[in-house]
């Protein structure tokens, strides 16, 4: 199966540090947050990946991309280690690139990739979510391959944040698993349907790209994938998988600092010397 993994934002809410380099390349414990995503994806046995990217992304290409200088100075130097972990970056996957020549959505951002796609089933993950145990994308796999239909993945949020997400309405057909009857975009708190909340991965099926030329576009000229699921769901089944494990948001400065102190608790390599010194900062 292949993958689309949309990375075309322009990094606005880490200004001035995504002036000249990607937000998609800023690092969660020495490891650039895209990298986390393409790893998830090769471990759901997707070798066929499609980054969309735009003006100012180069450095992702080059990041996928073979550095044979560097790789000369670490075979000199003997840093035998080191050098595996670079050379085995290029070899992850065969990764693809277009450019969503300004940003329109992440409907637009899906849509570009629907040549390469054609008339299969893909996964969708977005560029600033990270799922570091890779087990999400094999139970939308499981769910897809039990009903033949699309599936997104969703996670409860306390029921004063739901108007911050996506919010799906449904019915449990079985323990997480819920079949659709709606989509909902940052619903009113007290309208919200329920307080599971769309999570940055889904499997599709190729109607969608069908769909998305069709979706008029909402404010900034930008179409949205919540509208075309919402049509999708209308023409064909939709399910959503409760998350079974642990997503980390790196889409702001905030989240991208807790994302970066939970993985580091968790390291052995990190973990206890910053324990030591996070109690010492705060007494």
């Amino acid at each position: 199966m292949k993958a689309i993994i949309p990375a075309a934002g322009l990094g606005t809410r880490f200004l001035p540090a995504t002036k000249a380099q990607p937000k998609e390349m800023l690092p969660v414990l020495g490891k650039p947050v895209i990298q986390y995503v393409v790893e998830e994806a090769v471990a759901a046995g997707v070798d066929d990946i499609l980054l969309i990217t735009g003006r100012g992304k180069r450095a992702i290409e080059d990041h996928f991309d073979r550095s044979l200088e560097l790789e000369d100075l670490l075979e000199r130097s003997g840093a035998v280690e080191m050098l595996r972990q670079v050379r085995a970056i290029s070899d992850l996957a065969e990764v693809f690139y277009v450019r969503q020549k300004r940003p329109r959505g992440l409907g637009h951002a899906v849509l570009r990739g629907a040549a390469h796609t054609g008339d299969e089933p893909f996964f969708v993950l977005l560029g600033d979510v990270i799922v570091p145990d890779n087990s999400c994308l094999g139970r939308l796999r499981q769910v897809y391959e039990t009903y033949g239909a699309s599936v997104l993945t969703v996670t409860p949020v306390e029921q004063n944040l739901v108007s911050r997400y996506g919010v799906i309405a449904g019915v449990e057909v079985e323990p997480g698993v819920w079949k659709l009857t709606d989509l909902v975009e940052k619903p009113p708190v007290n309208d919200a349907p329920s307080n599971l909340a769309i999570f940055g991965r889904y499997l599709l099926t190729p109607l969608i790209m069908k769909i998305l030329p069709t979706i008029e576009p909402g404010r900034g000229e930008e179409i949205q994938l919540t509208d075309a699921l919402r049509e999708l769901l209308r023409q064909e089944d939709v399910y959503a998988v409760t998350m079974e494990c642990s997503g980390y948001d790196t889409g702001n400065v905030l989240s991208w600092l807790e994302t970066n102190v939970t993985l580091a608790l968790q390291s052995q390599e990190y973990g206890p010397a910053l324990r030591e010194a996070l109690e010492r900062m705060l007494g």
